[in-house]
């Protein structure tokens, strides 16, 4: 049923090894990734792409609206993982313009247990609410509350016990906030940078 895709999966390898014969050997040897992104699970959204990197060159995890809730202990273990193991240098939180799990947190309508995980952004919605009333189209209202969204994901990263105990020994890490254009493929930093606690 999935033929096509495991004939992509053997062109794509074939493609990699015809430009770098060492390729997956490398992989096999050694993850050593710089960058850990944190993104929304949108399949529009593919994280090493957007920024040209390889497999094996970015930690990757990706939920629902770009989420590092405090509470969630699969990002908890990733996080982790990227900071204790890996020793990532960069944290990524990186959402995008149109993000349904942000349009769909604020829209009132009840879908179940995404209403839960999606609580978060409308706490956000609430504490910028004046702000974003101000804004008079949807869609930049949306986009709005999509940057706002990261700006709060950066700050719930960098108060994380496991971040601040890696700046506690001096470990060299930032933790940046991006949103990503689906609309021209472009990355904005938010400027929201954190490289030590406060």
């Amino acid at each position: 049923m999935l033929d096509h895709l495991i004939a992509n999966n053997r062109q794509w390898a074939e493609r990699k090894v015809a430009v770098d014969p060492g390729f997956f050997k490398r992989l096999v040897d050694q993850q050593a990734p710089e960058y850990f992104w944190i993104g929304c699970s949108d399949s529009r959204v593919p994280a090493n792409e957007i920024v040209g990197l390889d497999p094996g060159e970015m930690f990757v995890h990706r939920n629902v609206a770009n989420l590092a809730p405090p509470q969630d202990a699969n990002y908890l273990s990733v996080l982790q993982f990227a900071v204790d193991v890996l020793k990532v240098k960069h944290i990524l939180v990186v959402g995008h313009y149109g993000c349904g799990g942000v349009a769909a947190a604020v829209d009132g309508v009840r879908r179940g247990l995404v209403d839960h995980w999606l609580h978060p952004i409308r706490e956000v919605h609430q504490d910028h609410l004046h702000e974003l009333e101000a804004i008079p189209a949807e869609r930049a209202r949306l986009d709005r509350l999509c940057e706002l969204n990261v700006m709060r994901q950066v700050r719930n990263v960098a108060s994380d016990v496991f971040v601040t105990d890696a700046w506690a020994r001096g470990q060299s890490l930032r933790v940046h906030g991006w949103v990503y254009s689906i609309a021209n493929g472009l990355v904005t930093d938010l400027g929201v940078t954190v490289s030590g606690p406060p």
